[in-house]
């Protein structure tokens, strides 16, 4: 049985949907399972940490298709202290967009620091409608690839999956709009707010 390490590469870690994917990983994992969530001040601890892991499952939601900075400054670290033995770097990636090849340009700058630091990479799971997909009832496609993606670690099979809702791309977007536009009544700034920043010079 092997033992697999999940990072949290989310800049809103705690509260984030990477999160609720690592649970439902979890859940479905035969092989021991660690989370944590990456912050600005446990670089070093994570990087030693990783010596008694055969695994490692960086989970994390694409930023300006990159990666988020967090994420970026904790490789940096890893790359100047890699662990002596090296574990085998799964990813589990989330976009906003419907689709989720919008994933692939991240993907690839997680295989070239594989490739620099001599990490052998395993699965990749890419999701596409990350933000929204477990409110709907297209929630089963995120779980039943979750599980796929456990069970492939797990078995080392290792392999590329991807799942998204299967919706039109106009539909999506007439979802996204009202979603967004209940989301900035309930939470955004108001018109008063906005007028009183501009005075201010905010």
């Amino acid at each position: 049985m092997g033992k697999i390490l999940i990072l949290n590469g989310s800049p809103r870690a705690p509260k984030s949907n990477s999160k609720r994917y690592t649970e439902i990983f979890t859940r479905h994992c035969p092989d021991e399972t660690v989370y944590q969530n990456i912050t600005k001040r446990n670089h070093q601890e994570l990087c030693a940490a990783m010596e008694g892991y055969t695994d490692v499952l960086f989970v994390f939601p694409l930023y300006a298709d990159s990666l988020p900075v967090g994420l970026l400054n904790f490789l940096k670290t890893l790359e100047a202290n890699p662990p002596a033995s090296k574990p085998v770097i799964s990813i589990l990636i989330n976009c906003g967009f419907l689709e989720y090849k919008q994933n692939e340009v991240a993907i690839r700058i997680m295989h070239f620091f594989c490739r620099r630091n001599g990490f052998t990479i395993g699965s990749v799971l890419m999701l596409g409608s990350g933000e929204a997909i477990l409110e709907t009832p297209f929630k089963y496609i995120a779980q039943r690839n979750i599980k796929r993606l456990a069970h492939s670690i797990t078995n080392k099979d290792y392999r590329i999956l991807h799942a998204t809702m299967p919706l039109p791309k106009s539909l999506f977007r007439l979802a996204a709009q009202s979603y967004w536009t209940r989301y900035g009544k309930k939470f955004g700034t108001t018109k008063e707010q906005m007028q009183t920043m501009e005075i201010e010079g905010k």
